[in-house]
């Protein structure tokens, strides 16, 4: 986890025409940026890749920011272990161990993304208990799902493709590809709702593409 303290200037980039990188409107992230900006000395959680553009958007705000890529953490061989029955299977435990201990940090707000569709689906419940343990009271936590395309839907084909979101002044964010990791789980409405049992409220978010998105208050 990499922590980042202090001002900056909330500088926009320049937007890559490859097929590599995107805008996308964002009904959830409008309602974030909102909380961000009638609010002081905010603590948040990005779990994504380092991103300079959020760094330099969240601490510009007077806020402070923490990183931390649990799916490219989470890719690496040493988490798979061996389990009662031999068979392999995902060290939960060690992986909450190594890397979402906080020293006693509490987070007004969580940004997860699409993270959970690229997680081990059994890490999942543990993720999001610890999630709401490490939030403080009221925080919020914004998590996008992808969904399987309907019949006759004109969204974009799923992909394997792994995003960076950058954060924008508007109601939109940048995807930019950094990697390529597989979607290993997609959640329907009961199961994302089951996955949040611990928050006290959350709230859906419709979308044109094959992304839900979910804003979840402790």
């Amino acid at each position: 986890m990499r922590n980042f303290f202090g001002g900056g200037s909330k500088s926009g980039h320049a937007r890559d025409k490859g097929s590599d990188h995107s805008v996308r409107h964002s009904s959830g992230w409008k309602e974030m940026l909102k909380n961000l900006q009638r609010r002081e000395s905010l603590r948040v959680l990005d779990i994504g890749p380092t991103s300079s553009t959020n760094i330099n958007f969240i601490t510009g705000m007077g806020h402070s920011i923490y990183m931390s890529n649990l799916v490219e953490e989470a890719a690496r061989p040493e988490w798979m272990k061996r389990d009662e029955e031999g068979e392999p299977a995902f060290d939960v435990s060690a992986f909450l161990e190594a890397n979402l201990k906080f020293s006693g940090r509490m987070f007004d707000v969580v940004l997860l993304w699409d993270a959970s569709d690229y997680l081990p689906e059994r890490l999942l419940p543990q993720l999001m208990h610890r999630m709401h343990e490490v939030m403080a009271p009221e925080g919020q936590m914004l998590a996008f799902y992808h969904a399987k395309p309907t019949a006759g839907s004109s969204a974009p084909r799923i992909d394997n493709g792994f995003f960076r979101y950058s954060l924008k002044e508007d109601d939109t964010v940048d995807l930019q590809r950094v990697g390529q990791f597989p979607i290993l789980s997609m959640y329907t409405n009961r199961q994302i709702e089951t996955l949040l049992k611990d928050f006290s409220n959350f709230r859906f978010f419709l979308a044109k593409d094959n992304l839900r998105e979910v804003i979840a208050t402790r």
